[in-house]
């Protein structure tokens, strides 16, 4: 298995940024509620499982595995 970069929180909100893109709109190409994108980055979501485990992967913020 590759093991990618662990991003922070902080390193996420950065790479909006230099990307412009908001969070609205990666929740919606990524097919995700907007609203546990926020929660996962700000930690109110720890992202162990569910929809909330699917965005850390994606994001960047934990290795794991995502199983549809």
């Amino acid at each position: 298995m590759k093991n990618r970069k662990i991003n922070t929180p902080a390193e996420v909100r950065a790479n909006f940024l230099r990307k412009g893109i908001s969070q609205a709109q990666w929740a919606r190409a990524h097919e995700v509620d907007v609203a546990t994108v926020s929660q996962v980055i700000s930690g109110k979501n720890a992202g162990t499982r569910g929809v909330g485990h699917k965005v850390a992967v994606l994001l960047g913020l934990k290795d794991g595995e995502i199983v549809e």
